[in-house]
């Protein structure tokens, strides 16, 4: 039987205990689930960043570190970390994430805040938004969340161009990389997406220079990571009009101290980092899943690349 720690804060444990257990049966893993298991005799942590394992060496005898969190910039420097790691990719991660970016980026197309902030007592029916295919949108970020919602917004009309450090291929949208590609891809954006892990290359990749080739007016929608945004350089864009409207999940800080300028800003929109969230039931079965590949010695699926960084 395996002995699996569960490392996260005390309220996940009553959110994943019991479907936890239920995906392990049910992929037919014999397990021992605790939060107590001493480190020479756990097999697989499952593991949260802000949980109380910090320091890997004594566990010795530990196969692989299950990640309930997609992000690993917290942890993946970690010296103490040689098992191998892996980040969670689940579907329902996925799909929440494209509801929340193609209901924003909609909500920027169609101008809808000046209805819904704007009700002021005066028709006025001249003036209407471009059809999506007029929208050219830029996903800075294109793995499993980016390209996914390159699809969804593909299929609504708007041109979709994603931009990544190496070279991809995707359907559906114009995809470039490296240095020239960035330049490129933000070039007349009008909506750009940013869905890049958070490493030492994307830190500030929207700053003064960048923020200035995006069309006047664009909107930003930031659900990846709060360091991709140098956040003087994008508020001093607001406050001249290079930038319409900027919809940020995620901050430098969080939560977000109340002081900040971001909160006062009329042409910000503030969301507590919900863009998208693991969901116990579903991610409970990707944790099984890849235990199970691992004790049958297939290869762990969602590996991070130390490297990298994701």
């Amino acid at each position: 039987m395996l002995n699996i720690l569960f490392s996260a804060q005390p309220p996940a444990w009553d959110d994943y205990e019991r479907p936890l257990n239920a995906a392990l049966t049910k992929a037919g893993v014999q397990a021992n689930l605790s939060r107590d298991h001493a480190p020479d005799r756990t097999d697989y942590i499952v593991f949260a960043p802000n949980g109380p394992v910090k320091d890997f060496s004594p566990y010795t005898k530990t196969k692989a570190i299950m990640s309930l969190w997609a992000g690993v910039e917290t942890v993946v420097d970690n010296q103490t970390l040689t098992q191998p790691l892996c980040r969670m990719v689940d579907d329902s991660l996925t799909n929440g994430m494209v509801e929340w970016v193609t209901g924003h980026a909609l909500r920027h197309h169609l101008g809808m805040d000046a209805h819904i902030h704007g009700q002021d007592g005066i028709w006025r029916n001249t003036i209407y938004p471009p059809v999506a295919a007029q929208r050219p949108v830029t996903i800075l970020g294109i793995g499993t969340l980016g390209a996914a919602c390159g699809q969804a917004l593909h299929v609504l009309g708007f041109p979709v161009t994603g931009w990544s450090r190496k070279a991809k291929n995707i359907p559906n949208m114009r995809c470039l990389h490296g240095d020239d590609g960035l330049r490129a891809a933000l070039t007349d954006a009008q909506i750009v997406i940013l869905l890049l892990p958070q490493t030492p290359e994307t830190e500030n990749i929207l700053n003064t220079q960048t923020l200035g080739l995006l069309a006047k007016g664009a909107f930003i929608i930031n659900p990846g990571r709060g360091p991709l945004i140098d956040d003087d350089a994008l508020l001093g864009a607001l406050d001249t009009g290079q930038i319409g409207h900027a919809t940020l999940d995620v901050f430098r800080t969080e939560p977000l101290p109340a002081d900040h300028p971001y909160w006062a800003h009329k042409q910000v929109t503030v969301t507590p980092h919900i863009a998208s969230t693991t969901r116990p039931e579903t991610a409970s079965q990707v944790i099984a899943d890849n235990i199970k590949r691992g004790e049958a010695g297939q290869p762990f699926l969602h590996v991070v690349d130390r490297a990298l960084g994701y």
